[in-house]
């Protein structure tokens, strides 16, 4: 049974919004915090500036009751839930900046035995930099056993699409800085959750959600370079995939246009920054995810090619899809996003029609392109000579027979035919 009244939810993204509404559910004073007063002004006013099914009802009820506010300021608080972002720097090591922000800004509101608890997926040692940081600005919360606060590590699991339902459902890991800040964090999230409740250290914690992507990302690159072999030898992978599934002992993935979204295409390399030197099955299957944007774009280039050899015009190309997996609009390290830019950048005399049916504006690195243009599907698709199927939007399914005749370069299968001999 937790003491805890209150809660600060710093960062209200697509992890720290929900967790902020379903502990608010749960019957907590909620306070979400924000740098961007636009999510803050949605929030305050019961809405999501993002979209995620069935949070939107839960933000709108908790608001309604009182229960969940936000502002750009920091309040006191019984715990503190840190959910910022945690990107990696150019040369792929983790940046720690938002974090430790976050640290010094909570810093200031403490009065000593609060609850600290990183969400945010980090490098090991992540929530001892961040204890670091506190005591640094609070050095009087330190006592003789070291600090008079708790810390803890309880990274989310959840899928984009599904947060809601697994918040819930999915099993929880706590890593405590002591065996009781480790049962507090336990104690707390058990208002909600209903899986399984793991107790371990900090270290460990943050290293297993780092080993559940990057054991993810190794099996996609297996399947993405089984597509670059295929396609050279005129096999078609899918239908390859689906036959070797049926082996009781293998589940090869899909492969697609390469990989996205914070957390895949992120955390292995926090692992390789971690241990350089072993991590070479990681960084081999990082390299082969990032490298096939590249090969896409090479598969564009032939088809463009050929348009150009029978028409004498610059194709019109159609990339149908920006986010980084189906039938959501984040577009975070999507690979679809930066394949439409390189499409952009690499056939200035195209018209490049960006199909993206759950944003209602183009990011900013493809409005500065001036021959790329926002369109609606079934009028890309008509237009273009060439159909890049980038994304496996629901809505894409049904608007196959629209490419027929047209140069497909299909990275998801969505489109391709029933196999046969």
């Amino acid at each position: 049974m937790t003491n805890i009244s209150s809660i600060a939810v710093v960062g209200l993204g697509y992890i720290g919004l929900p967790t902020a509404a379903i502990f608010a559910e749960s019957g907590l004073r909620v306070h979400g915090v924000d740098v961007s007063q636009k999510t803050v002004d949605a929030v305050n006013h019961g809405t999501v500036p993002f979209v995620e099914p069935e949070l939107g009802d839960y933000v709108e009820r908790a608001v309604a009751a009182g229960r969940l506010t936000a502002s750009v300021e920091t309040p006191a608080a019984d715990a503190y839930i840190v959910a910022v972002p945690t990107p990696f720097r150019q040369d792929k090591s983790p940046d720690l900046s938002y974090i430790e922000a976050a640290g010094r800004t909570l810093a200031a509101q403490l009065r000593g035995s609060e609850l600290i608890i990183l969400e945010s997926t980090s490098p090991p040692g992540a929530t001892e930099r961040l204890a670091e940081v506190v005591y640094g600005v609070r050095p009087d919360l330190m006592d003789e056993d070291g600090g008079s606060l708790d810390f803890a590590h309880c990274p989310e699991r959840v899928l984009p699409g599904k947060v809601m339902a697994e918040l819930v459902t999915n099993d929880r890991i706590v890593g405590g800085s002591s065996r009781g800040a480790a049962e507090r964090a336990r104690d707390l999230y058990l208002l909600f959750c209903r899986g399984d409740i793991l107790l371990t250290n900090t270290r460990t914690a943050e290293m297993a959600k780092l080993v559940e992507n990057a054991f993810r990302d190794v099996n996609i690159a297996f399947a993405n370079e089984l597509s670059m072999i295929c396609a050279g030898l005129d096999i078609d992978v899918w239908e390859l995939i689906d036959l070797a599934n049926h082996h009781p002992r293998v589940n090869i993935l899909q492969p697609g246009p390469g990989v996205g979204g914070h957390c895949i295409a992120v955390d292995p390399w926090f692992i390789v920054d971690a241990a350089p030197e072993a991590a070479r099955l990681i960084r081999s299957a990082r390299e082969i995810n990032d490298a096939k944007p590249g090969w896409v774009i090479q598969q564009v280039k032939a088809a463009a090619y050929d348009v150009l050899q029978s028409s004498g015009e610059p194709p019109v190309i159609a990339a149908l899809g920006l986010a980084f997996k189906p039938n959501i609009d984040d577009l975070r390290e999507s690979p679809a996003l930066d394949i439409t830019r390189q499409l952009g950048e690499q056939f200035p005399d195209s018209r490049i029609l960006a199909v993206e049916p759950h944003v209602d504006t183009l990011p900013a690195g493809l409005t500065s392109l001036p021959n790329l243009e926002k369109a609606a599907a079934r009028e890309a698709i008509e237009a273009a000579d060439i159909v890049v199927l980038l994304v496996d939007h629901a809505p894409f399914a049904e608007l196959k027979e629209l490419a027929a005749g047209k140069h497909v370069v299909d990275t998801r299968g969505q489109w391709r035919q029933t196999p046969g001999i």
